[in-house]
């Protein structure tokens, strides 16, 4: 089953079901108007969103032309946005490139960030930042929706919690970083609004891809129509979801339709880290994780972060080539004009 959320007068748009190909959707006004009211209920929705899926591929249902760019991201907001760090290799690479040791303990409890969830980017929609001096940044990354999620649940009882994966450009002000981390009180200013894929989809959509709490696919990174990454995203991922949700479930209780993300698709080659796709390698999520490279490598990076202009597409498509979950566009844009 793939869901999407059309935009219309209301912040939180209208759910539809989208067709496998993600070229047709229909209305389920009928059964939730939004989608976090089907995750409010997902015991009764669930099941019935997954009927009108079936008949919508039979050619039973009443349809509309699905078009990404009218999408917003599934949840348009969400009462909880939590990013991890899953892949602790690029951890690595940024405590190296700055030449500090990192501790044991980051490979056995995961890193996470309570983001900002009052506002993400529809899917097309601009990165629009203030100044090209703070260092924009994308960050490709997978993450999930889960249902009601109790205080203290287990990995096993986390997974079975997951409702939805997404896709997510996870925007980062990379040089405001450091003074926001510097003050200990973690990001901010740094974070801005997250975009999210224009289709979230269940887990069962995915196939043999869905494995041990992790999606075993390439994720597709262009930047400014050249391909920067094709990392894939259940190869050297430290923590599954389902470690990051009872992470995140330890001290609290999750509410139906928070997100956890894995924070930036990050592979190595060997013991190495990894190459550019020019030079044989996977490419990387992230500008930051070739500028660590670069630093490692010629002891200062070369490669500039985003500017206005820049673009940036983020995608992941099924072993025949079909795109899944719709692709991320986004172009970034001052708030200044001349």
């Amino acid at each position: 089953m793939k869901l999407a959320t059309l935009a219309n007068d209301s912040r939180d748009g209208v759910l539809v079901v989208v067709s496998k190909d993600l070229t047709q959707c229909t209305a389920v006004g009928h059964i939730a108007p939004t989608l976090q009211s089907a995750l409010d209920n997902w015991a009764v929705c669930g099941p019935r969103l997954e009927k009108v899926a079936e008949s919508l591929e039979g050619g039973y249902q009443p349809v509309q032309r699905f078009h990404e760019r009218d999408s917003l991201s599934p949840l348009p907001r969400a009462f909880q946005w939590a990013d991890g760090s899953a892949y602790v290799n690029h951890v690595e690479l940024v405590r190296k490139a700055r030449g500090a040791e990192m501790p044991e303990s980051f490979w056995t409890v995961p890193l996470m960030y309570q983001g900002g969830s009052d506002t993400f980017l529809a899917p097309r929609s601009p990165i629009v930042v203030d100044d090209e001096a703070y260092g924009i940044d994308m960050e490709g990354e997978i993450a999930v929706i889960v249902d009601d999620v109790p205080m203290g649940a287990s990995r096993e009882d986390a997974l079975q919690a997951i409702r939805l994966i997404m896709l997510v450009n996870d925007v980062s002000l990379r040089n405001l970083i450091p003074e926001e981390l510097g003050k200990g009180f973690g990001f901010f200013q740094s974070k801005p609004s997250s975009a999210f894929s224009p289709v979230a989809v269940c887990p069962e959509e995915l196939g043999d891809a869905w494995q041990d709490g992790k999606v075993h696919l390439p994720l597709s990174v262009d930047y400014n129509g050249e391909a920067f990454g094709r990392a894939d995203a259940g190869t050297d991922m430290t923590f599954d979801f389902g470690m990051l949700i009872a992470h995140a479930a330890k001290t609290r209780s999750l509410c139906a339709g928070t997100i956890i993300g894995s924070g930036t698709v990050s592979n190595k080659m060997g013991n190495d880290p990894a190459k550019p796709i020019n030079e044989g390698g996977v490419g990387y999520s992230c500008i930051a994780e070739m500028r660590m490279i670069e630093t490692i490598n010629n002891g200062k990076p070369s490669t500039e972060f985003m500017t206005f202009g820049s673009k940036v597409r983020i995608e992941m498509m099924d072993p025949q080539g079909k795109s899944i979950f719709g692709a991320i566009e986004q172009e970034v844009q001052g708030t200044k004009t001349t």
